[in-house]
């Protein structure tokens, strides 16, 4: 089966693709690939590789020896699930490759608030230390996660992955419900008391129409105004003006995004302009260790080999 990688340069160059290439007759990759280019690109393939390279209705239509789209994500929202069913083409994704990079992110950022760590060698660097009274030099001094509550919306694996890890520095876990539920499910917390009592919030749930902007005026003013807010998920998940607004005003105390709406985003985006001292925004690299990027290309190689088998593995439904 001929096959096409749109987007390899989202991964690492040490990332190997042995186990793709050991299911594939041929596999040709590219490191980006531009929206006017993806058709002639894929006009001979059976097989498309993408992991933000969009795939619609109007692309797929014109290539009629696809059988097989493997995205290279979680997140499923770059290709036309429903006209992809309807002309007989297979969609499959991976999940749970990053459970273990993007916990160490989250909780890498939390020590790091909470610790203070980098505010600490910075007083050595000045010579606080050296000219304290006393054999050590407070600072901002430390915190204990011990006795602090992680509040955890989206409860999927990642999710699951962080509870864990939280539970494991002495941290009490509250679960969100959904937010328009009428019933709590057992081992979770409604909405609001989530927000209300949460010292942290991580955000771990999918960019949907209910999500989208779910992180807004009001969600912002529920929360303790000490708390921290951390996301992982997706940057629509966030109204932007709403969290400068909470971060001037000392509604909420911290935020860490891995994620914006737009990526790349371009220089001028509101909060990269904002350089606010209590927003910290990193480059989407949560999920990105060499081990999860690793096993997020075998993920892909063992959906190919299924597809090839005729068995239904990690299939994405319209």
């Amino acid at each position: 089966m001929q096959a096409v990688f749109l987007d390899l340069q989202t991964f690492d160059n040490k990332i190997l693709l042995i186990n793709i290439k050991e299911h594939t007759d041929a596999l040709t990759c590219y490191q980006t690939t531009q929206p006017a280019d993806t058709v002639s690109r894929c006009q001979s393939a059976e097989i498309i590789i993408t992991n933000k390279v969009v795939i619609s209705a109007k692309i797929l239509e014109q290539l009629p020896k696809l059988k097989l789209i493997c995205i290279a994500a979680t997140g499923t929202n770059n290709v036309d699930i429903k006209t992809a069913a309807s002309l007989g083409i297979a969609v499959t994704n991976v999940s749970g490759y990053a459970n273990h990079s993007v916990t160490q992110y989250i909780f890498s950022q939390i020590l790091e608030y909470y610790s203070q760590t980098s505010h600490h060698h910075k007083n050595t660097e000045q010579g606080l230390w050296q000219s304290s009274p006393t054999f050590c030099y407070h600072g901002n001094g430390i915190t204990e996660l011990a006795g602090k509550t992680l509040g955890i919306i989206g409860y999927g694996s990642l999710g699951k992955s962080a509870a864990r890890l939280a539970k494991a520095f002495g941290m009490k876990v509250m679960i969100a419900e959904r937010k328009s539920a009428s019933k709590i499910r057992e081992g979770r917390k409604s909405f609001t008391q989530v927000l209300q009592k949460s010292d942290i919030i991580s955000l771990h749930c999918p960019q949907t129409i209910e999500t989208e902007h779910l992180v807004n005026d009001d969600f912002l003013q529920k929360m303790k105004p000490t708390a921290m807010l951390i996301n992982t998920a997706r940057g629509a998940v966030i109204d932007n003006q709403a969290l400068i607004h909470a971060l001037t005003n000392d509604k909420i105390a911290y935020a860490v995004l891995d994620v914006l709406e737009q990526e790349p985003p371009p220089k001028d985006h509101l909060l990269l302009e904002s350089h606010r001292p209590n927003l910290k925004i990193t480059a989407h690299i949560a999920w990105a260790s060499f081990q999860a990027q690793q096993q997020l290309i075998d993920l892909i190689a063992d959906n190919i080999l299924a597809f090839k088998q005729g068995r239904s593995v990690n299939r994405v439904d319209s």
